[in-house]
């Protein structure tokens, strides 16, 4: 096992921690012992592997900035939080906690506390061998370990409570650059919000077949708040637009999906349009989002092709996009994912940004949806589609 160092150079390592506040080995460097009003002090500690402070706490709270190597922060009766360089720490006041290294590698952060009355901090008993033990095995800090960021973590347990990935053993190089990449560097650009992005991510998968990335998503879409009706509302959405020879799978796997949480099949009734309205109701929802452009597809359509407009308007927009369950803004947007991730659709692309913009999905929400699939369809089809953005709606 190799130790990893402290590369951290910023500041001076400055004065070994008090042995009855620490254990192991800390330096701390005061960097400002009080501002003029002496509200708040700054420092800068640094632990070397293995090394650990007392439970405690801050009578008006504290923040810690990462700027090195690997620790932990944990609060009273909750788990341990991995910290690595970068991360942020705001420590509510008068909350129990500890923070260290972990025990193969040194870990520096930045303090900054307040100052109170009753002082700046309340020391308590130590972290015991065995409550630190226990964090280091929850979090197995080996050489060829698995680093992820912080808000990788957080925002894979969001969607993913408790889950165990078997990936993390047998390929740990892969799951370290694809999760920090598509759980928090993607993430930071994300406009749509949780629901509404693993929606289109749910939409991307059906399009590219991907047929198990579609169930683990599934489940993250129902741990996000999307409704039963919302998540089958996709599936048949998908059907006009990719063919049901290559939806059929994927509505076995949401029915599964959604009976393995005890839902009783089937749901309710989502359907506005019949046999005598369907045409009539599909047109005009087609006007609606595309305006005056339907009328020139009707009237400029050869004999031969005229009753594949019909049936865009009844079947497509009659039969599908009339259904409750998703509003015509988010049908549009889901539309957008599956048409992005299907590839050589560019020029229904073209016409769906339109009809996108239309239903109120601007320039940015549109880049957005591009730049949260993008972990999931690869650089071209991703590329493409901003290409179509760009001619469509050019950047002002």
């Amino acid at each position: 096992m190799n130790t990893m160092p402290n590369t951290n150079v910023i500041f001076p390592k400055g004065e070994k921690a008090s042995a009855d506040y620490f254990t192991g080995t800390a330096r701390v460097h005061i960097l400002v012992q009080q501002d003029e009003t002496g509200n708040y002090a700054v420092g800068n500690v640094v632990f070397e592997p293995g090394c650990r402070n007392n439970w405690h706490t801050h009578p008006a709270g504290q923040i810690l900035l990462v700027t090195d190597g690997n620790g932990f922060y944990q609060e009273k009766g909750k788990p341990a939080r991995m910290l690595t360089k970068g991360d942020v720490v705001v420590i509510p006041s008068s909350v129990e906690h500890w923070h260290g290294a972990a025990h193969d590698s040194s870990f520096t952060h930045i303090v900054i506390t307040n100052n109170t009355s009753q002082g700046a901090v309340t020391w308590l008993a130590p972290v015991s061998d065995a409550e630190y033990n226990s964090v280091q095995s929850a979090h197995h800090f080996e050489e060829d370990s698995v680093s992820l960021t912080e808000t990788a973590i957080r925002n894979h347990e969001e969607i993913f409570p408790n889950h165990k990935s078997t990936l993390k053993k047998t390929d740990p190089e892969l799951i370290k650059v694809f999760d920090n990449f598509a759980f928090d560097e993607v993430i930071r650009y994300d406009t749509l919000g949780t629901k509404t992005r693993l929606m289109a991510i749910v939409a991307s998968t059906i399009a590219s077949q991907a047929l198990t990335e579609f169930k683990v998503m599934a489940g993250a879409a129902l741990n996000a708040g999307v409704t039963p009706v919302e998540l089958k509302e996709i599936v048949y959405q998908a059907v006009p637009y990719i063919g049901i020879a290559k939806v059929f799978d994927f509505l076995h796997a949401v029915n599964d999906v959604l009976q393995s949480r005890g839902i009783q099949l089937p749901l309710e009734k989502q359907s506005l349009t019949n046999a005598d309205t369907r045409y009539e109701q599909g047109l005009k929802l087609q006007k609606e989002i595309f305006g005056d452009m339907i009328e020139k597809l009707h009237s400029e359509s050869p004999e031969d092709l005229l009753h594949i407009q019909k049936f865009l308007s009844s079947n497509c927009f009659g039969d599908y996009l009339t259904r409750t369950g998703l509003d015509i803004q988010k049908r549009e947007l889901l539309t957008f994912a599956m048409l992005i991730s299907l590839g050589s659709a560019e020029s229904q692309v073209k016409a769906h940004i339109r009809g996108n913009v239309n239903v109120g999905n601007d320039r940015a929400v549109l880049v957005s949806v591009i730049t949260q699939l993008l972990p999931y369809i690869g650089y071209p089809l991703s590329l493409n589609a901003l290409q179509c953005i760009n001619e469509i709606l050019p950047h002002e």
